[in-house]
């Protein structure tokens, strides 16, 4: 896949800026994805995650694995031949583990590896690590993806 491939996939997300957690994929097949994020310092959310000592909320921290691990390869897996303009998502289940923090300006990078993927049920065991490369976070997510036109 070319670098615009994958920038396609990220424009295909069904989020816009303030709820984007994704920069870029920079791998994605039938079993796999990698993308980044860099956690925006002026976020508004860091106003009050700790007063005085900002650190990314571990709710924020699932949603990047989410975006990046399940739905980025949920629509890879959906395939070019499917229209996704009225795609919708939903996270059935969420086990994660916190391990490290993440501050404000930080990029990180998520790996995703498919359990299964069958009648649009998807569920991958995800990775989050920061710049230094240590392992921030771990779980299993699982979700549904309905595309309305089906």
């Amino acid at each position: 896949m070319t670098k615009n491939t994958y920038q396609c996939l990220v424009n295909k997300l069904p989020y816009s800026e303030s709820f984007l957690f994704v920069d870029e994929i920079l791998n994605v097949s039938e079993k796999s994805v990698e993308g980044t994020y860099r956690f925006k310092p002026e976020a508004t959310f860091y106003n009050g995650h700790f007063k005085d000592n900002p650190v990314t909320p571990g709710v924020l921290l699932t949603e990047c694995c989410a975006q990046i691990g399940l739905v980025c390869l949920g629509i890879y897996l959906l395939g070019e031949e499917n229209n996704i303009e009225d795609l919708k998502i939903g996270m059935s289940s969420s086990q994660m583990e916190f391990l490290l923090p993440v501050f404000p300006g930080e990029r990180v990078r998520v790996t995703s590896e498919l359990i299964y993927y069958r009648f649009h049920k998807l569920k991958c065991n995800v990775k989050m690590f920061n710049e230094k490369d240590k392992l921030v976070c771990k779980g299993t997510l699982a979700g549904m993806m309905v595309i309305n036109n089906e």
